[in-house]
């Protein structure tokens, strides 16, 4: 199964219908990250134009009952389908929820027929789309690139959400504390670890979804401060077998948290978008980036994390940024499975 995407086949040209176009920006939109990989999009397609659209039945019942991560992730694929948009010379317009009446209508992203020239830093976007991993573990020693963090919070701020690092050691043991009892909850509860499992197939599965062996250590890196991971294995050995070396904590990198203003959907689908726009840019300058949503699926720690960590914020994303020598594997799902 190739689970790589590049455009090796002829790039759409002018001469190219929108058909043409449409396929190329959705075969890029499903690569965006998604909660245990659930993917929960379709696309649809009009006359210049991609709808983004959230499948329902891939929303986590347990984990997400209101859908936020759903719409956190359509806002990913989103942002990947205009930096597709962009490489081809177009100027993507987008409009967020644009019918009432349809919710899980995510955003339509249109374009016409004149192209400007994709700048440079547009390109690098688009060569990071099939290279980012999520990376699930510990990280070097190596500092990131200067100057790295300051870019990333500007990302973050061009899709009106805030990327907030956590500089004092007394905010990452707090945040790294919540995480840890958060996922200790996510264990106790048979519900979410059912719906937990449900994502994460054995090895060797032919599944086009889901988290598999290939994207996470058998071995469960330790962190200072410790940022556990999910326990997608569930005691069976899955994963990529560990380097050899002995089990001392790694570093956590630096830790941050991403919010926005307000909690609506329209927020949650622009946090997707300056996720995916600050994944891409650290990727692009050779920085990885671990996440975690665990104690954001439980409203008491997340109102803590609001009113203690990000100054009344609304917390969507948990990540640690830092360098890494470990590749992971994903999977996607074919264009035929998700254009409609």
């Amino acid at each position: 199964m190739n689970v790589f995407w590049a455009p090796t086949a002829e790039l759409p040209n002018e001469a190219s219908s929108a058909e043409e176009i449409s396929r190329f920006v959705v075969e890029a939109a499903v690569h965006a990250p998604s909660v245990y990989n659930t993917q929960p999009w379709w696309f649809s397609t009009g006359d210049r134009d991609v709808s983004v659209h959230a499948d329902i039945e891939r929303r986590l019942a347990v984990a997400d009952p209101e859908g936020r991560e759903m719409m956190i992730s359509c806002g990913a694929a989103v942002f990947t389908a205009r930096v597709a948009l962009r490489y081809l010379g177009f100027v993507p317009r987008v409009s967020v929820l644009p019918d009432p009446d349809l919710p899980n209508l995510v955003a339509r992203i249109g374009w016409e027929d004149e192209r400007t020239e994709p700048v440079d830093y547009e390109r690098q976007l688009f060569a990071e789309i099939p290279r980012r991993r999520t990376h699930r573990g510990g990280f070097d020693a190596e500092p990131l690139p200067s100057g790295l963090l300051a870019a990333l919070r500007d990302e973050a701020a061009r899709e009106k959400a805030t990327l907030r690092i956590m500089g004092e050691d007394g905010q990452r043991q707090a945040l790294a504390a919540l995480v840890e009892a958060a996922e200790q909850a996510i264990r106790l509860e048979p519900a979410r670890t059912k719906e937990e499992s449900r994502w994460a197939p054995p090895p060797g599965s032919q599944r086009r979804d889901g988290v598999p062996a290939t994207a996470y250590p058998a071995r469960v890196e330790r962190t200072e401060p410790s940022f556990p991971g999910r326990d997608f294995a569930r005691g069976h050995g899955w994963g990529l077998p560990s380097s050899g070396q002995p089990a001392t904590a790694r570093s956590a990198g630096v830790v941050a948290v991403l919010t926005t203003a307000a909690d609506r959907a329209e927020d949650w689908v622009n946090a997707g978008q300056a996720l995916q726009r600050v994944l891409l840019l650290a990727s692009s300058c050779g920085a990885s980036a671990a996440l975690h949503t665990q104690p954001l699926e439980f409203d008491q720690l997340r109102s803590f994390i609001a009113a203690q960590l990000t100054s009344g914020g609304y917390p969507h994303m948990v990540l640690r940024l830092g360098t890494t020598g470990q590749a992971a594997v994903s999977v996607r799902r074919t264009v035929d499975e998700v254009l409609l």
